[in-house]
């Protein structure tokens, strides 16, 4: 992932998550374009991070800003699970621990090739505050070691206007399962 992105995807991008940034206002009121396009500037890696994120169907979008650490916190805000994150079980583990039928690659392998964390519980819960995400399908969240420990995994959906959250085999995969990210910029 290391390589840049071309000045053409340099401009598609920020022109993007620009109009998406202005057009969602409620989800990050006072806070500056200009001051987030200058820190994604500074730092190639995170401009290639958020590529990644909006190639792979998430639409992301700032969500606040973490004040202890000053850093704009994107998150995945398509609608639904994002599209080229689907059907994948949840780490290497369990990708490794299937006999057949293994899916391309799991939640933790492809957020940590994309330089991005899964959402946990509470960042997935003030996500469903900005909006009504994966009311058709659902996100694998980040799992507890404690579960993850006993083959476990975790993820949430949005129905009956309440976020659910449940668990699973770590190894189990579905086409209406992917996972959100944050990307710390």
């Amino acid at each position: 992932m290391a390589k840049q992105l071309s000045p053409e995807q340099h401009e598609t991008l920020f022109n993007t998550v620009k109009v998406r940034f202005e057009k969602n206002m409620s989800r990050h009121q006072g806070h500056d374009w200009a001051a987030i396009q200058a820190k994604l500037e500074a730092n190639p890696a995170k401009l290639r991070s958020l590529y990644e994120m909006e190639e792979t169907g998430g639409e992301p979008d700032v969500v606040g800003m973490d004040t202890q650490t000053g850093e704009y916190l994107f998150y995945d805000c398509a609608a639904e699970s994002p599209k080229g994150r689907r059907s994948v079980c949840y780490d290497h583990e369990a990708l490794e621990s299937r006999k057949e039928h293994k899916p391309d690659d799991s939640a933790l392998g492809m957020a940590a090739d994309m330089g991005i964390e899964l959402l946990n519980e509470e960042q997935y819960r003030a996500l469903q505050q900005l909006g009504k995400f994966d009311a058709k399908t659902s996100s694998w969240i980040l799992t507890p070691a404690d579960i993850r420990k006993l083959g476990g995994a975790v993820f949430c959906d949005f129905r009956y206007g309440h976020v659910f959250v449940y668990h699973n085999g770590a190894e189990s995969y579905y086409g209406a399962r992917g996972f959100r990210g944050c990307l710390r910029v």
